[in-house]
């Protein structure tokens, strides 16, 4: 099967309601069951050292590579000053991005284009594609780009936008346990060079500052996408 150009731009129709919450369910099943979520964490780190590598070049650092890790952790390497204003928005991108990224599926997916979100998203893991430095993270982009491709060029409508609501839903909740996982490594006393431990060193914040900032913007972002999509009435917010 193939299309135009035009077709890719033009707007779908919406599915059911229930199409939307059932996304919703599976997004979140996918990141509640441990052994799931070993698996497909590998997106959420794709999103989150992409992102840190989008802010690097953005701040003007110098962008060397990206490593992806068969144990979900990646590395974004960059050149440039260890401190200033474009280290902490780097910094600060990793665990936003995946939750950002969501949220402006979501915004394509209310008006429609769900076949442009889905080519999209293969553009942007081709760039991506370009930066990795090691032969798993080559694998990994690679096979996600697959089935995106795979998708948006063969799968009928319905199963587009199956896919595509649960790849947003599924970067919004699952943006969130990172941020979980990586507090829950700080108390006891891991090791591990967090973003937040970085950002503590670089900035008068300590380091569950920082924790917070991520923990709110992105459990904010799945209830933002909650409202937009119509699960959560806006009247029904406390502050409303």
């Amino acid at each position: 099967m193939s299309f135009p150009l035009g077709d890719v731009l033009a707007a779908q129709e919406q599915p059911p309601a229930g199409v939307v919450a059932g996304a919703a369910l599976i997004a979140l099943a996918l990141v509640m069951v441990h052994r799931v979520w070993r698996v497909v964490r590998n997106a959420i780190t794709i999103a989150h050292e992409g992102g840190h590598a989008a802010a690097a070049v953005l701040t003007g650092r110098r962008l060397r590579g990206i490593r992806l890790h068969s144990d979900t952790s990646g590395l974004t390497i960059m050149k440039g000053r260890p401190t200033g204003l474009g280290m902490i928005i780097t910094l600060l991108a990793g665990y936003l991005t995946p939750s950002l990224v969501g949220l402006g599926g979501v915004v394509l997916l209310d008006r429609g284009h769900i076949r442009l979100l889905l080519w999209i998203c293969l553009l942007l893991l081709v760039a991506m594609l370009v930066m990795i430095r090691n032969f798993y993270g080559l694998l990994l982009v690679i096979a996600t780009g697959a089935a995106v491709f795979a998708v948006s060029w063969y799968a009928t409508a319905p199963w587009q936008a199956l896919f595509a609501y649960t790849g947003v839903w599924f970067l919004l909740i699952g943006g969130v346990r990172p941020v979980v996982e990586v507090q829950l490594h700080r108390r006891r006393g891991s090791g591990m060079r967090s973003d937040p431990d970085q950002l503590a060193g670089i900035t008068p914040l300590p380091g569950g500052f920082w924790v917070f900032v991520f923990l709110l913007s992105t459990a904010g972002s799945v209830l933002a996408a909650a409202v937009l999509l119509d699960l959560i009435p806006a009247g029904a917010l406390p502050w409303s």
